[in-house]
């Protein structure tokens, strides 16, 4: 099974790099399942049902999220009604929606997705390795192919989460800095993992957003007022090939594509 895990969707251009990408990756990798984190997806923060389902139909399977989860106030309803968008599954009981969901994909095959949050500079949560173990015994047997998505600040959180479940999962991608990191590797266990698979959106930014009132914020201490950017969008993640047996994972392989490029190989293929 090849799982393609898209990183932090930014925005208008986020997704429309998410429309455009999912069909070169299949073609390029022969992709199964497709997983996205969208928390950032309806203006760069939160996300909301038309988002959402637009993303879902560009062929996106399962949808995690993270700290900007409830940014847009129709995402606790949202969340209730569809069950591929997740929440963290470690904060507060009572808090709408899921942290974990079963996809079936290519050919019925189960993929099992769980989405999680660290504690270390992020928003209270409960104990991110707690819950994951106890999401773990519940989805026991219901799938051998799992991915988790780490939404979290500290590197060395994500880490010891990845040590924590080699063996035991997929792949452990962390998710949040909107930074592509360059440690991809198969853990010997056979879990896959990365720090963090990138940002889909615009790279001329400073993490998504338009760099003059954010240069102004650090130059001076001021406020000011946050817009998406739109320049030099990149569609960033990573393809994840797996032992659908087995679920241990066989290699990951980060992408980090330029618009342009995207644009060149559809039209290559519309050429030929």
């Amino acid at each position: 099974m090849r799982i393609l895990f898209i990183g932090d969707v930014f925005g208008r251009p986020g997704r429309d790099l998410v429309q455009q990408a999912i069909p070169l990756a299949e073609a390029r990798f022969g992709v199964d399942a497709v997983v996205a984190n969208v928390e950032n997806a309806a203006a760069g923060a939160g996300i909301t049902r038309d988002t959402g389902d637009a993303l879902l139909a560009s062929g996106v399977d399962v949808m995690t999220t993270g700290n900007h989860v409830w940014d847009k106030r129709e995402a606790l309803t949202y969340i209730g009604a569809e069950p591929r968008l997740l929440r963290p599954l470690n904060m507060a009981e009572g808090a709408p929606g899921r942290g974990a969901f079963v996809a079936r994909v290519a050919g019925g095959a189960a993929i099992g997705v769980l989405n999680v949050m660290g504690r270390v500079f992020m928003p209270p949560v409960d104990n991110p390795f707690a819950a994951v173990d106890a999401a773990l015994a519940r989805l026991e047997g219901a799938c051998t192919t799992i991915v988790v998505d780490i939404h979290a600040e500290a590197s060395s959180e994500k880490i010891a989460m990845a040590w924590h479940l080699d063996g035991r999962v997929t792949a452990v991608i962390g998710t949040h800095t909107h930074v592509q990191t360059a440690d991809a590797r198969v853990l010997p266990g056979g879990t896959a993992y990365i720090t963090d698979a990138g940002m889909t959106g615009p790279h001329d930014s400073i993490i998504g957003m338009e760099r003059g009132p954010l240069l102004e914020r650090f130059v001076t201490g001021l406020p000011g007022r946050m817009e998406p950017a739109s320049a030099n969008p990149r569609f960033q993640g990573v393809v994840i090939d797996a032992d659908s047996r087995t679920g241990r994972a066989l290699s990951i392989e980060r992408i980090d594509w330029p618009e342009t490029e995207i644009a060149g190989a559809r039209k290559a293929d519309g050429d030929a």
